[in-house]
């Protein structure tokens, strides 16, 4: 037999997990749904005893009795205050609808930016292709000039390589725009003082335009 102490205890915490739940339920589904915290001859007594009190009522179904709390305990709330809740509650999930909506973009955005390469890889990339175009531009010019030492071949296919390396220049000044472009999406300042503080020089900041790859 449990102490009046513990009766005590049982009674109040009995009482305010129906009252929280506010769903019926049977001696032995509080007892389980307590987590076992007093045994099911005192979870029964307790339950005897709201039902005496008439904080909890009472219903047998066959041999299974159910215990629900009196629905009289809680405040009445009119239609209008229902309608308002309902108002609230749309208006969360619209709200929390647009979130998660906002939140997938980024998500999506964050993922394409992690496979794709960072502005310094794209910075230094532009960089290297810039000088590998300026070195070949030279080599095509030497072509031109008519020297009697290089055959039709070698102009030939300096200029292939000079035409695959401004297509590369193209490529990749625009991959490094593409990344700057949605940096700045979300960067506080303008483009300038991105460029700037990311240490990236742009062909007319060096004075160079990509060059022609006609003949």
């Amino acid at each position: 037999m449990a102490s009046k102490a513990k009766e005590s205890e049982a009674l109040e915490k009995v009482f305010k997990y129906m009252k929280d739940q506010n769903r019926p339920y049977s001696a032995g589904d509080v007892f389980s749904n307590m987590h076992k915290e007093f045994n099911k001859p005192c979870v029964q007594r307790v339950l005897d005893q709201l039902v005496s009190n008439g904080k909890v009522k009472e219903k047998t179904y066959g041999k299974q009795k159910v215990y629900v709390v009196d629905q009289g305990l809680f405040p009445v709330i009119n239609e209008s205050e229902i309608a308002k809740m309902d108002d609230e509650i749309r208006t969360l999930q619209e709200s929390i609808a647009v979130q998660e909506s906002e939140c997938s973009a980024m998500e999506a955005k964050l993922s394409a930016l992690k496979n794709s390469l960072t502005l310094q890889e794209a910075k230094e990339k532009l960089e290297e292709t810039e000088k590998e175009c300026t070195k070949l531009n030279e080599r095509l010019q030497v072509a031109k000039a008519g020297s009697e030492n290089i055959t039709p071949e070698v102009v030939e296919k300096v200029h292939t390589e000079h035409k695959a390396a401004v297509t590369h220049w193209r490529k990749r000044k625009r991959l490094a725009m593409d990344i700057v472009n949605t940096i700045l999406e979300d960067f506080p300042r303008s483009k300038k003082e991105l460029l700037e503080e990311v240490g990236l020089e742009t062909d007319e900041d060096c004075g160079v335009s990509i060059p022609s790859t006609t003949t």
